[in-house]
């Protein structure tokens, strides 16, 4: 198995790496994601799928989750549920009140939280996949909410650096990869879906 698809050791977590810099990682996440996402619909015994993109547009290195929510919602997806855009960011100071919107309007969804993190130096510009919630702010030393059932990261930064401003020097070509990369996989996942007639 490739190193970027071993599951993480540390804690025994499943949790899969995809380096944007490769070709067809697009494609690898998108599988993988199909797969993880069926198996969590038949646990959780829901039929429906919202993908929760959070940060701000305020911050080169947290618009990964509001440029993946913009990008999506040009795609017009069908049967995937997006909050969480550049004109409607979901961050920190509304993250609260976004939960309890999930909770009121889309309990029978499984959420997908797509978020900015930090990761080791070598892994910026990759993006991660895991099973569980996210614990969105940690990379600037921020206590959050958990959110989600799925997760997908981009690592924007070596987590030595807890500095909120060192966000604003990311490459936002860094960025604009791995939000492609995500966007891209989503979009292929419902082509898979609507294929597989599982919607």
């Amino acid at each position: 198995m490739d190193i970027w698809k071993r599951k993480a050791p540390s804690n025994g977590r499943e949790l899969y790496y995809y380096d944007t810099k490769r070709e067809f990682e697009a494609a690898e996440l998108a599988a993988r994601l199909y797969m993880m996402m069926r198996e969590e619909l038949k646990k959780g015994k829901k039929d429906k799928v919202l993908v929760l993109c959070i940060g701000t547009d305020r911050s080169t290195g947290d618009s990964l989750g509001p440029l993946i929510g913009y990008q999506l919602r040009q795609k017009e997806l069908k049967h995937i549920h997006v909050v969480g855009t550049l004109n409607r960011p979901v961050h920190a100071m509304n993250l609260e009140d976004t939960l309890y919107l999930l909770e009121q309007e889309y309990p029978d969804y499984l959420v997908i939280a797509v978020d900015a993190s930090v990761g080791m130096s070598s892994h910026v510009g990759c993006i991660t996949l895991g099973r569980g919630s996210l614990k969105p702010g940690l990379g600037v030393s921020k206590e959050l909410q958990a959110v989600g059932d799925l997760f997908i990261t981009g690592i924007v930064s070596g987590c030595g650096n807890y500095d909120p401003l060192m966000l604003q020097s990311i490459r936002l070509s860094t960025v604009m990869r791995m939000a492609e990369c995500i966007s891209d996989s989503i979009c292929l996942v419902e082509k898979l879906w609507e294929s597989m007639a599982l919607v």
